[in-house]
C-alpha cells in the first residue's frame, strides 16, 4: 500500500480517472461547519462534461476490473480497512466538522463503514453461479453471476461516510466501478475523502470517481446518462421518486436502489419494561439530533403505561447534554443548516398550535436545537404523520395492542420500527404485523448490520442494502445452456 498523504490535501477537488482535478463549473460549493459557521473549504463544482468524463473513465476501467481475480478485489477491501484504522481520527474529525455529528455518532459511523468494507471483502468469493437440471437430454443448464458495470451513487448528508461506503465498497468488491456524487452539505466526508482513501489503498485509476455538483446542474444528467447500469440513491422520498422516474423512464432503463424517508414508530405495549423502552426511545430519537432515516419519529404507548413512560422519557431527556459536537459528553449537536433548523422549528410550532403539550424543550443556540418532547399528540396531526428530521419526540396514546398496530401502520412510510414487550413471541407477532422493512423487538429503531437486509416498504424505498441482498442488487445473472451431447430438440 502506497502512502498518499498528499491526496488528503486535494479534498477540495474532483477525482476522475485517478486524478485530482478542479471543477469547471461557475458554481462553488462552500463547505460550512454547521456548529460554528466556519468555512471548511470551497470546491469548484463539476460540469456535465466532467460528469461524462467520470462515467467514461469508470466504463473504461470496468472492462479490466470486472475481470480481475476475486482475491485482488478482496485484498483492496482489506487495504481500505487498514486505511480506515490508520486515519480514524482524521475521518471522525471530518464527519464531526462537516455534518455536525457528535463525536459519539461519528465514531459509530466510522465503525459501521468499516463493517461494510469487511463484509464486502467476502463478496468476490460469494459471486457464485449454479448448475441447474435441464429438461432436455444432453444439455447443461448454467447460471453465471457477473458485475453489472458502472454504478452511480448519490449519497446523503446525515451519515455521509457510512452511506457512501455502503454502496461504494460492495460495488467495487463485485467488479463494478463507481461514480459517486455526495450531498452538497457533505462533499468531503461523503465524497472526496472516500476517493482519497481508495487511492491510498491502491484502487486502480477510474474504478472510483467523485464528482461534486449542484443537483440543478448535473443531478438529472447523473441519472439519465447512458453509462450507469444502476443508480443507488439515499435521501428524501420526493427526490427519490423523481430519480426512479428518470432511471426507468428514459432510453436507458436502469436498476435502482432507493433508500428514502421514514416515520419509525416505537410501540410500547402494556407489559413492556418501561425504563428499557424509555432508554430505547431516547437513543432512537435523539442520536444525531434525530437526523436519521431510521430515527424514532413517534412513540405509540398503551394507555395503561402511558404516564409511566412519559415520566421516564422526560427524566432521561432532561439529562441529555447538547452543544459542541466535538465534546464526547454532548449527545446532541447542530442541525445540518439554517434551512433545516427552520423546518424543524416550524413543525414544533405547528404541533403546539394543534394542541400538543411540550414537557421538554428550549430555544436554539445557533444551529443547535435542544431536545423536545411533546405529549397529548393526536395521530392525525402533521407531527405524527410526517417525518421530522430533528430532535423532537411526539408521544401518542394507544387504547390497546390492536390500536397501537393500527397507529404504527398509519403512515405512507415503512422503513424501520420497534416494539417493546416482556413477551418475546408477542413482540414477534406484533412486529410481523408492522408494514416495514425492519422491526426490532426490545431494541431501538436505529439499527444497521452489514450482513442484514436494510431497506423499506411503501414510500420508504425500493431494494435492499447489505449482505447477500446488496450482492444480488449489484450483480447480474446470466443463464447459459450448452448442448453437450446429442442433437438439440426443436419444435419445428
Amino acid at each position: 500500500m502506497t502512502a498518499s498523504s498528499s491526496a488528503y490535501q486535494n479534498l477540495h477537488q474532483l477525482f476522475i480517472e485517478g486524478q485530482w482535478v478542479a471543477g469547471e463549473s461557475d458554481r462553488v460549493n462552500t463547505d460550512i461547519n454547521p456548529y460554528d459557521g466556519e468555512t471548511l473549504l470551497e470546491i469548484q463544482q463539476a460540469t456535465r462534461a466532467q460528469l461524462d468524463q467520470a462515467y467514461q473513465a469508470a466504463l473504461a476501467a470496468q472492462k479490466s476490473w470486472g475481470k480481475s481475480l476475486p482475491q485482488g478485489r478482496a485484498e483492496l477491501m482489506m487495504r481500505v480497512v487498514q486505511v480506515l484504522d490508520s486515519r480514524a481520527e482524521e475521518i471522525i474529525s471530518w464527519i464531526i466538522r462537516e455534518s455536525g455529528s457528535t463525536r459519539l455518532k461519528a465514531t459509530i459511523e466510522l465503525m459501521s463503514a468499516k463493517g461494510i468494507v469487511l463484509e464486502a471483502a467476502s463478496f468476490p468469493s460469494r459471486m457464485q453461479g449454479e448448475i441447474l437440471p435441464s429438461i432436455f437430454p444432453g444439455q447443461s443448464s448454467r447460471v453465471y453471476r457477473a458485475p453489472l458495470g458502472v454504478i452511480g451513487v448519490i449519497s446523503p448528508w446525515n451519515f455521509p461516510f457510512h452511506l457512501s461506503m455502503r454502496s461504494v465498497a460492495p460495488a467495487l468488491a463485485t467488479g463494478n466501478t463507481v461514480v459517486l456524487k455526495p450531498a452538497s452539505d457533505t462533499p468531503v466526508s461523503g465524497g472526496t475523502l472516500l476517493a482519497a482513501i481508495f487511492e491510498e489503498a491502491g484502487a486502480p485509476a477510474g474504478t472510483m470517481n467523485v464528482v461534486v455538483g449542484a443537483g440543478s446542474e448535473i443531478g438529472d444528467a447523473f441519472v439519465e446518462h447512458e453509462i450507469p447500469r444502476f443508480i443507488s440513491f439515499t435521501g428524501s422520498t420526493p427526490v427519490g421518486q423523481g430519480i426512479g422516474r428518470i432511471a426507468t423512464g428514459g432510453k436507458s432503463i436502469k436498476r435502482v436502489a432507493l433508500e428514502l424517508g421514514g416515520n419509525a414508530p416505537i410501540v410500547v405495549l402494556d407489559d413492556a419494561d418501561i425504563e428499557d423502552a424509555a432508554a430505547g426511545a431516547v437513543a432512537g430519537r435523539f442520536l444525531h439530533q434525530g437526523q436519521i432515516c431510521m430515527s424514532t419519529n413517534r412513540a405509540i404507548v398503551d394507555e395503561k403505561v402511558h404516564d409511566q413512560f412519559v415520566a421516564a422519557v422526560e427524566k432521561r431527556v432532561k439529562a441529555l447534554k447538547w452543544g459542541n459536537p466535538d465534546l464526547m459528553e454532548n449527545v446532541i449537536g447542530p442541525i445540518i443548516n439554517e434551512k433545516q433548523l427552520a423546518d424543524v422549528q416550524g413543525r414544533i410550532e405547528r404541533a403546539l398550535k394543534d394542541g400538543a403539550r411540550e414537557i421538554v424543550g428550549g430555544e436554539a443556540e445557533g444551529n443547535v436545537l435542544p431536545p423536545h418532547v411533546l405529549v397529548d399528540v393526536d395521530p392525525e396531526w402533521s407531527i405524527a404523520k410526517d417525518e421530522t428530521f430533528g430532535p423532537v419526540l411526539p408521544i401518542i396514546k394507544a387504547r390497546d395492542e390492536a390500536h397501537a398496530l393500527e397507529l404504527a401502520n398509519a403512515t405512507e412510510f415503512g422503513l424501520s420500527s420497534c416494539v417493546y414487550t416482556r413477551d418475546l413471541e408477542r413482540g414477534v407477532r406484533f412486529a410481523r404485523g408492522i408494514e416495514a422493512g425492519m422491526t426490532h423487538v426490545n431494541n431501538m429503531s436505529v439499527g444497521d448490520q452489514p450482513n442484514a437486509p436494510f431497506g423499506g416498504e411503501k414510500n420508504s424505498g425500493l431494494g435492499r442494502f447489505n449482505g447477500n441482498w446488496i450482492l444480488e442488487e449489484f450483480t447480474r445473472t446470466h443463464w447459459i445452456t450448452v448442448q453437450e451431447d446429442g442433437v438439440a430438440q426443436y419444435p419445428l
